[in-house]
C-alpha cells in the first residue's frame, strides 16, 4: 500500500491513523546485562538465577560489555546517533516477576538517538520511519498463571535478560507499514547478530501507540497495545484499536490514554491500565552504576566491521546480477537466503545467470524448503550442487523439464546432480544426427501437417516439437529441434 492511502470509513468521513512501534529485541548474549547467568532460551524454571537476578542484598550489576557492543552496532545498522554518554536509571515499579521492585533502564540519556528505517512499498515507493532512541534494559521475569488453580507462578530465567527497546516515531500510516517496518527491522537484526528475531520464542515483542485523527490534523491521543508476538497480531491489533477509536469518537466519546491488550480470539482490544507516564515510574539514575562511556575510536571500529546490511546488498543483486527490485528484496529478507543466492550465482566461474539462479531459489528450492516446513539453512540441497544443476541446463546436459525431475531426486536422496542425470537416463540427446532422423520420421509420418504447415499455419511448428520431443522420450535438446524443424520444413 501507499503513502497515505489506507482511510478508516467513519459514519461521519475518512480518518487515518498514526502508529509508533516499541519493539522489545532480546540482545544475542551467553549472559544477562548485569550478571554472568546463562540465558538459554527453555532452561527448566528458575534454573538460570544468579544471585543479582533474584536481587539479594548487598549484590551489585556489573554492567555486560557485550550487550553494549551489539546495541551500538544495532544503532549504527540503524543510521542511528550513538551517544558518547550514557546513564542507566532505575524505574521503579512493583510487580511480582521483578524482584527488586524497579528495572535498570534508559530513560533521559540512552545509548542510541535517533536512526532511521526505509521501507519499500508495494508500489515501489519508499518511506522513512524514524527510530527516536534505541535503549538498553534488563527484562523482567514471566509469571505462569496456569500452572495452578491457586497461585501464580514465577520463572525468573528471563529477569536481568539484555533487551534493546527500539521506539519508532508515529510515522507509519497502515497496518501493512507496520509490517514491513517489523519485518525490515528484524531483518536488520538478523543480519548483524544482535538478536534472533524469534517472536514466537518472545525474543522480539512489540507494543504499538494507535491514534486516530481526520486527514491533516495534530495526532489524536494514544492506546499502547501491549506484548504483540508475531507480525499478523501487530497488524491485526492495529485495525481493531484504530476501528475502535473511531467508533468511540464518533459516538461522542473521548480516547483515553491507557495500556489495552490485544484478544486474537475474540478480535479485540481491551482496557489493562491507564497509561503511566514518567513521573510515575520515579526515575532516578541508578547509583551502583556509573555513567556509561564510549570511545568515539571504538565506536568507529563498530561501524566498520559491520556487514553489508539489507539494503545495500539489494542495490548491488539487481546492479550485479540484472534482478527487479521485487526479486532481490525478497532474496536478502534473511542473511542465510541472501548468501545461499550468491553463492549459487556467483559460482561457475562467475557465468551463471543471476536471474535463472533466483528463479531456481525463489521458486523451486522455496517450495521444496516450505513442503518439508524447513528454513534455507537446513536445505537438503547444498548451494554448490544448485549450481550444478543450473550448469547442466546451461550447457544442455538436461532440459529445463528434466531439471526439474533431477532436483527432486537430490531433495529426496543427496545424491549429486551427474548421478542422478545418469541413473535416471535423463541426459538430453543433443545429437544433431539423431535429432535430424527424428525430425525426418516425424515429418514423413504426418504429410497432411506438412502441407497445412507449408500453406501459412505456422503455428503447427509447436505441435511438430511436440512430437519430436514424445519420439525422442523428452530427452531431445528443444532448441536443436525447432532448428531441425524450421530446416526441414522450410525446405
Amino acid at each position: 500500500m501507499s503513502a497515505g492511502g489506507y482511510r478508516i470509513a467513519g459514519q461521519s468521513g475518512d480518518w487515518e491513523i498514526a502508529v509508533g512501534l516499541e519493539v522489545h529485541a532480546q540482545v544475542i548474549s551467553e549472559a544477562k546485562l548485569f550478571s554472568s547467568a546463562p540465558t538459554a532460551f527453555g532452561a527448566e524454571p528458575n534454573s538460570q538465577v544468579s544471585l543479582v537476578d533474584a536481587a539479594m542484598p548487598g549484590m551489585l550489576p556489573v554492567i555486560n560489555r557485550h550487550c553494549v557492543t551489539q546495541a551500538v552496532r544495532t544503532g549504527l545498522a540503524l543510521e542511528a546517533e550513538i551517544n558518547l554518554t550514557s546513564v542507566f536509571d532505575r524505574k521503579n515499579y512493583f510487580y511480582p516477576d521483578l524482584p527488586p521492585g524497579y528495572q535498570i533502564s534508559q530513560y533521559s540519556r540512552p545509548i542510541v538517538g535517533e536512526g532511521r528505517v526505509v521501507l519499500d512499498l508495494e508500489d515501489g515507493a519508499q518511506r522513512t520511519i524514524g527510530i527516536t532512541r534505541l535503549h538498553l534494559e534488563m527484562d523482567a521475569g514471566k509469571s505462569i498463571h496456569d500452572r495452578r488453580a491457586d497461585a501464580t507462578c514465577v520463572d525468573l530465567n528471563r529477569a536481568g535478560v539484555a533487551l534493546m527497546e527500539i521506539v519508532s516515531e508515529p510515522d507509519i500510516r497502515s497496518p501493512d507499514e507496520a509490517g514491513l517496518y517489523l519485518r525490515k527491522l528484524r531483518s536488520i537484526l538478523r543480519y548483524i547478530g544482535t538478536c534472533d528475531g524469534n517472536m514466537e520464542q518472545g525474543s522480539l515483542r512489540a507494543d504499538v501507540n494507535v491514534s486516530v485523527r481526520r486527514p491533516g490534523e495534530a495526532l489524536g491521543t494514544r492506546c499502547e497495545v501491549k506484548n504483540l508476538n508475531s507480525v499478523r497480531f501487530v497488524m491485526r491489533a492495529i485495525e481493531i484499536e484504530a476501528q475502535r477509536q473511531v467508533a468511540v469518537l464518533e459516538g461522542g466519546g473521548v480516547i483515553e490514554l491507557e495500556t489495552r491488550l490485544f484478544d486474537p480470539e475474540r478480535g479485540e482490544t481491551r482496557s489493562m491500565r491507564s497509561k503511566e507516564e514518567a513521573h510515575d515510574y520515579r526515575y532516578f539514575p541508578d547509583p551502583d552504576l556509573l555513567p556509561l562511556t564510549l570511545d568515539p575510536a571504538w565506536v568507529d571500529e563498530q561501524r566498520a566491521a559491520l556487514p553489508e546490511l539489507p539494503d545495500a546488498r539489494k542495490a548491488r543483486f539487481v546492479a550485479d546480477y540484472g534482478l527487479s527490485a521485487y526479486d532481490a528484496g525478497v532474496l536478502v529478507a534473511e542473511r542465510e537466503i541472501a548468501e545461499y543466492f550468491e553463492a549459487v550465482a556467483a559460482g561457475g566461474n562467475g557465468k551463471r545467470d543471476g536471474k535463472q539462479a533466483a528463479n531456481w531459489v525463489t521458486g523451486t528450492l522455496f517450495g521444496a524448503l516450505n513442503r518439508a516446513g524447513i528454513g534455507i539453512g537446513q536445505s537438503p540441497v547444498s548451494a554448490a550442487a544448485l549450481g550444478a544443476l543450473i550448469d547442466r541446463v546451461a550447457d544442455g546436459t538436461v532440459s529445463n523439464r528434466a531439471a526439474k525431475d533431477v532436483f527432486e531426486a537430490m531433495v529426496s536422496t543427496g545424491k549429486d546432480v551427474d548421478t542422478i542425470i545418469e541413473e535416471k537416463g535423463l541426459r538430453q540427446v543433443s545429437d544433431t544426427g539423431a535429432i535430424e532422423a527424428l525430425v525426418e520420421q516425424v515429418v514423413a509420418g504426418n504429410p497432411d501437417k506438412v502441407v497445412d504447415y507449408r500453406g501459412g499455419k505456422t503455428k503447427l511448428m509447436g505441435w511438430f516439437v511436440g512430437q519430436v520431443m514424445k519420439a525422442s522420450g523428452g530427452k531431445a535438446n528443444p532448441k536443436a529441434v525447432n532448428a531441425a524443424l524450421r530446416a526441414k520444413l522450410d525446405e
